[in-house]
């Protein structure tokens, strides 16, 4: 007879999980749906190709979010079915499908109840991610295409969409720079925790063998926010230069100077763009990202939000929140929660949520305090 009752496992499952579904509000979350689903079906939307995209990427992400509500319920249904089957079988098959299926499961409504922790004012909207390799040579360049990487590797795990809106690639390892977009529910609530200076210690593969070589790499994460084109901007307050896009080695992308990089001589706020195929594109597209990082610094200066909010990270000893070890000890580890993870390989792979879930409840604890 086959002696297995996992009742007291999937009783706490729908416990969480009922405490989840009452922070999300998902009555509010269909009138939402129900709502812009209207609005997409307007025969004159595309008159307004931005006010069109806007609709159409709210009314994405807010289905996207009620179908992983509602996909974790018809898993709980299901493993109700699964586990009786077991018993009634005496199948140990069915058993350890079940059991397979509770720890899937107490992964993801972790990763949602995580997600109702994130109740920033902007923690709902999509992400743009920039990093920058700081002091290290190449080693530091390279260690900044490692996180790009990384962090494409995460985004892909979870069938993000992913834009990469800028690269700028070293002389001779990695890339000085890189900006993409996530667009995802909660993507910058979710990343914003990866904000900080980054710090790897390694044998250099570019050096003297046998040398350690310390490096940084900074990571900065602003949200998307369509308002931000109410920051007005003076002409005489922006740079602009225009460039041949190019990738490794200087090898010309395109033939004609589509590339833009615009300067806010004001705050020295420098945002470059290559992934449009026209300069007017590449324009606007700086411009939109400038917009949203004035907005930023001008609400951390009235509201005193430094840390909450996209700021300068230097790329260097002082704004340190995670070390990469790749030498002696194997070691990842988060110098503000204590999370880490012997097995860099993984993390470099985009295996991240355990150190975004660990930051996103230390911010909370910290919010709370």
């Amino acid at each position: 007879m086959l002696d297995f009752d996992p009742s007291a496992d999937i009783q706490a499952l729908r416990s969480t999980f009922a405490d989840i579904k009452a922070v999300v509000d998902v009555e509010g979350l269909n009138a939402a749906i129900a709502r812009l689903s209207e609005e997409a079906g307007a025969p004159d939307l595309w008159d307004d190709v931005e006010k069109a995209q806007k609709v159409t990427s709210a009314l994405s992400h807010r289905q996207a979010e009620l179908k992983r509500i509602t996909d974790v319920e018809q898993r709980l249904d299901d493993l109700d079915v699964l586990v009786e089957l077991a018993n009634e079988m005496d199948d140990e098959d069915s058993a350890e499908e079940a059991r397979h299926e509770i720890a899937e499961l107490e992964d993801v409504i972790g990763e949602l109840e995580v997600q109702t922790l994130l109740d920033g004012e902007y923690d709902d909207r999509s992400a743009v991610v920039t990093i920058r390799s700081g002091a290290g040579g190449d080693d530091a360049t390279d260690f900044a295409e490692m996180l790009m990487r990384m962090y494409l590797r995460w985004a892909e795990r979870h069938k993000y969409s992913v834009k990469v809106m800028d690269t700028s690639y070293a002389e001779g390892a990695g890339i000085k720079s890189a900006t993409f977009e996530v667009d995802a529910p909660y993507a910058y609530g979710t990343l914003s925790v990866e904000a900080g200076t980054h710090r790897l210690a390694r044998i250099s593969p570019f050096g003297s063998a046998d040398k350690r070589q310390t490096s940084f790499a900074a990571v900065e994460v602003i949200p998307v926010m369509e308002e931000a084109k109410e920051v007005e901007i003076p002409e005489g307050d922006i740079r602009v230069d225009v460039f041949r896009s190019s990738g490794p080695g200087g090898q010309s992308v395109n033939t004609t100077d589509s590339a833009v990089r615009l300067t806010h001589l004001p705050t020295g706020i420098v945002v470059s763009m290559q992934n449009e195929k026209s300069q007017i594109q590449n324009r606007a597209a700086a411009m939109r990202v400038l917009q949203t990082r004035l907005m930023l610094l001008q609400r951390e200066e009235e509201a005193a939000k430094k840390k909450e909010l996209a700021g300068v990270i230097t790329a260097s000893w002082g704004d340190q929140m995670r070390s990469y070890f790749l030498y002696g000890q194997q070691l990842v580890k988060d110098l503000r929660t204590g999370y880490e993870v012997g097995n860099p390989a993984v993390v470099f792979d985009g295996d991240l949520d355990g150190f975004i879930s660990a930051g996103i409840r230390w911010r909370k604890r910290k919010d709370d305090e």
